[in-house]
């Protein structure tokens, strides 16, 4: 076995379980009130006030549940409960199905809108806590909210699922994600959301319109997500399907490449992971063009509305997905009129440097990229000298361009949680044992 991975397994096991599981069940376990605190800030202040959002507690769900599977310590199956308890009993609305979007502190609904997003990561928890334990009462719950999101979100006639609903499950005017999405009925992200717990409630639930739908997700991604000119995810769609295509967001980019994937290798079909698996690769490749020297990934690209347009098919056909043509003024798969028309977001956020350290071991394990392995080594140097927090635990939200620790935004929170870097060491952990 490669020295590289038996050092890589060895540090990330001990990040994983002396630094992030520690943090979140000593410091965020709201043991006054039930369930987890909402929020502690860059700073490290915890606020026991703020509200608590259906996502953080998902994803703690799925990340502790995980870690009993893997390394069977009964404190993590023991904060793995507390986070499935709140769920059921708090995020998970009895009269109309779903859980909401947020609670306040003391656990009463305070947003009661029915994100898809939400739903796909409390089936992923839920179904996670069903493959760690056999516990019936997860299973039944998971079951249901894929039953709930087939019903409200899935688009019968034009494919796909729609963003989000009021609490009753009727239209409502605001779909957006987060403040910094565009407000569009489809999305890249919440796809890419459902595609991962449902891959996942696969493994304990061979249930067949389920399969049938995880199916048609692959294919979602490969023939409507994936732009096929520059092999980036296009990230905002209207019922049709049609999009700007203006945004290339790399850490989505590689996290798709592993979890498209995954998906696949849960079916175990080959004929399907014969016909997807160049186009895994070529996403990745994509993605690499986010890469620093030092193997850490930036945020993302933003081409001008106004004064980009797509190459052509012509264009497109001349151009590799890694090589540029200078003289086309060709960036990034988008032909510009100007040098200024793209504005790139060099920050350097934890979860895409996590993302990026799967994605391209993914590559390493499964096409024998070596150079692959190196970069998720160097991403790895780069996370522990810059992202990790020594002295109080868990990561930093991101590094600034100006090589500053960003303070601004969380430590634990809304968004903020234990999932993309606790992932991260599962993955490796799990993909090679014994070394």
């Amino acid at each position: 076995m490669n020295n590289n991975i038996t050092t890589l397994r060895s540090e990330v096991e001990h990040e994983l379980t002396t630094d992030i599981l520690p943090f979140w069940m000593e410091k965020m376990a709201d043991k006054a009130k039930g369930g987890f605190y909402g929020r502690i800030d860059g700073g490290d202040i915890l606020h026991a006030d703020a509200p608590k959002g259906a996502i953080l507690n998902g994803r703690i769900l799925w990340t502790f549940s995980a870690a009993y599977r893997i390394l069977g310590k009964p404190e993590y199956l023991e904060t793995a409960t507390r986070a499935k308890r709140y769920l059921i009993d708090k995020f998970y609305d009895k009269d109309f199905g779903g859980v909401y979007w947020s609670l306040d502190a003391d656990g009463e609904s305070l947003d009661a809108k029915k994100q898809i997003y939400a739903q796909g990561f409390a089936v992923y928890g839920l179904s996670e806590y069903a493959r760690a334990t056999g516990d019936n009462e997860a299973l039944e719950y998971a079951v249901k909210l894929f039953e709930t999101i087939e019903k409200y979100s899935f688009d019968s006639e034009k494919d796909g699922y729609v963003e989000a609903f009021t609490r009753d499950w009727q239209s409502i005017a605001d779909m957006r994600l987060s403040d910094k999405d565009e407000n569009t009925s489809k999305t890249m992200n919440t796809h890419l959301h459902i595609l991962e717990p449902y891959a996942n409630l696969y493994r304990v639930w061979k249930d067949t319109r389920l399969e049938r739908q995880l199916r048609n997700m692959i294919d979602l991604f490969v023939n409507r997500i994936l732009n096929k000119e520059t092999y980036h995810l296009d990230l905002f769609f209207d019922n049709d399907w049609r999009t700007d295509g203006n945004i290339i967001s790399y850490g989505h980019d590689i996290e798709a490449s592993w979890l498209i994937h995954e998906a696949a290798l849960v079916l175990g079909d080959e004929a399907l992971l014969k016909r997807i698996e160049p186009v895994i690769v070529s996403i990745a490749r994509a993605a690499d063009e986010g890469l620093n020297p030092d193997g850490s990934m930036i945020y993302e690209q933003i081409a001008d509305k106004q004064t980009s347009r797509r190459a052509d098919e012509e264009q497109a056909n001349e151009q590799s997905v890694n090589k540029f043509t200078a003289d086309k003024q060709t960036k990034d798969g988008l032909v510009c009129s100007s040098a200024d028309s793209l504005s790139t977001d060099k920050e350097l956020h934890w979860w895409v440097q996590a993302e990026n350290v799967v994605g391209h071991v993914n590559l390493y394990q499964h096409f024998g990229d070596e150079k692959a392995l190196d970069t998720a080594v160097k991403c790895w140097q780069f996370i522990k000298d810059k992202l990790v927090d020594h002295a109080n635990g868990e990561w930093h939200w991101s590094l600034m361009p100006d090589g500053t620790v960003n303070r601004r935004d969380d430590k634990a929170g809304f968004w903020k949680c234990p999932y993309h870097n606790g992932r991260m060491c599962m993955e490796i952990i799990e993909r090679f044992k014994g070394c």
